[in-house]
């Protein structure tokens, strides 16, 4: 299959714009060139605020209904080249190809979900003290809005800003991720070619720092939505504030997983570790501090350690493969020194450990048993092929461990006991709480963190009404 043609989309129209730089994009598997991506100008981006700013307009005075229409029929597009997308993807960033494919499952689902919930914006009529007076509350789109997403999830970080924005009646400037441009784009195409009016969805690249800062400076943009690491977020929170933009920000985690002896061990090892080296760690909610109870803490390291080692290594769009690259050579170092350094603070290290080849950007899956909470991989989130684990006694000593970090994305635990079940949910410090599974992102369900994670909800009827502003009508005598 083709590689994507690499562009920007600015008011209706693909260009390689007016600047004359740009970047390679690289295949970590093979590290061979897949394209040339061009990056935005200043000029590039006036013209793209000018459109979003014309476009919101437009898009503002659709009725829901027409919004739907084009919007499903974004999706219909999707359907029909989401062979094609998944394998670029993979090209892009790595993940194994059915991997990629499941995203772009979820990616029609998020724009179907966005596309009917955009039709329920509703309003409330509110009894008033005077005779002959009406009061009423109504939610309108907040504006336009600027996006930057990360690279892990190229298709279905791109999709949680624009389906959420366009079933608002918002227009958006999306900046996605330079490593990965390929599902952005792709993405794009489907909702040029389904009749979304110009202008009300731009798409640019650029270096990250200055394109956020000067689509921020300007009055046109009245939202901000970000994914991303948290030193970044809080970047852009604080140049947001500038200008009083309104943001949602969903930023990193390090999720614990509480494995209590009553549990089915052979259940949540499998678990575990399928989802823990799903796309090879780079997950914002994997699961990245196993605390175990003393009782079955050796049979599900042993578990865990046998499903690892099956687990299958390699380009992500050949047949068979379960774990691809990480994303660049960068990572290699740094999933290396996590390792080491926790080693080197009395961990022992079961499996994995070292880089796989000499070509592509492979790591081992990695498994390290007693590590100690001074270990940097216990606070640092790891962003990798690397399962920490230890045990514990009683809970409240793993409920304290658990809630130790800034972070508060996802937790997780796997008992049978329905008391101990709403205890940790009732006092887990964490947005999202999964039990007995990981399956804790769909669209129609609020996604986001706490504290260091960020704020604000994307997925459900929560994400568009991040996108929307509440108006208080009071009337008499008309």
């Amino acid at each position: 299959m083709a590689y994507e043609k690499l562009e920007l989309l600015i008011n209706g129209k693909w260009t390689q714009g007016t600047s004359d730089k740009s970047q390679d994009v690289i295949n970590p598997a093979t590290e061979e060139i897949l394209g040339t991506l061009p990056h935005a100008s200043v000029a590039d981006l006036d013209a793209a605020l000018a459109s979003a700013d014309k476009g919101f307009q437009t898009w503002r005075a659709t009725s829901p209904l027409a919004r739907q229409a084009i919007m499903d029929k974004a999706a219909d597009l999707m359907e029909e080249r989401k062979a094609a997308i998944a394998v670029n993807i993979s090209r892009d960033m790595g993940k194994p190809a059915n991997e990629a494919s499941l995203e772009m499952d979820f990616v029609i689902g998020c724009l179907r979900w966005d596309a009917e919930q955009g039709k329920r914006a509703y309003g409330r009529i509110i009894p008033a003290r005077i005779p002959g007076q009406r009061q009423m509350m109504i939610k309108e789109p907040v504006g336009p809005v600027a996006a930057f997403v990360a690279w892990n999830f190229p298709a279905s970080n791109v999709m949680r800003k624009i389906g959420n924005a366009l079933g608002a009646g918002c227009s958006i400037i999306m900046k996605a991720d330079e490593e990965t441009p390929s599902a952005a784009i792709a993405i794009a195409r489907c909702f040029q070619d389904a009749g979304l009016p110009d202008g009300v969805l731009n798409l640019v690249f650029g270096v990250p720092a200055e394109i956020s800062s000067y689509l921020l400076d300007s009055p046109i943009i009245k939202k901000l939505s970000f994914t991303g690491s948290t030193p970044v977020g809080m970047l852009l929170q604080a140049q947001a504030a500038k200008r009083m933009i309104r943001c949602t920000m969903e930023l990193g985690g390090h999720a614990p997983v509480m494995i209590f002896d009553d549990a089915d061990i052979a259940m949540a090892a499998k678990a575990c570790a399928a989802t823990k080296f799903r796309n090879a760690g780079q997950v914002c909610i994997s699961p990245t501090r196993f605390y175990v109870q003393k009782g079955v803490y050796e049979e599900f390291a042993e578990r865990f350690t046998q499903h690892t080692n099956e687990m299958v290594v390699g380009e992500g769009i050949n047949d068979g493969v379960q774990i691809g690259p990480l994303i660049g050579a960068r990572r290699l170092d740094v999933m290396q020194d996590l390792v080491d350094d926790a080693v080197s603070h009395g961990a022992e290290l079961l499996t994995g450990g070292e880089r796989l080849g000499n070509k592509g950007f492979f790591y081992k899956p990695t498994v390290l048993k007693d590590v100690p909470e001074e270990a940097k991989i216990m606070t640092d989130e790891p962003f990798g092929p690397i399962a920490p684990m230890s045990s514990f006694t009683d809970f409240d000593e793993v409920i304290e461990r658990a809630n130790k970090l800034e972070y508060g994305l996802a937790s997780y635990a796997f008992t049978t006991n329905g008391n101990v079940a709403n205890r940790l949910g009732d006092q887990i410090n964490a947005g999202m709480f999964g039990v007995n599974h990981f399956g804790i992102a769909t669209p129609e369900t609020p996604f986001g963190g706490v504290n260091h994670s960020g704020y604000g909800s994307e997925g459900g009827e929560e994400g568009i009404t991040a996108y929307q502003r509440v108006k208080f009508i009071s009337k008499i005598g008309v």
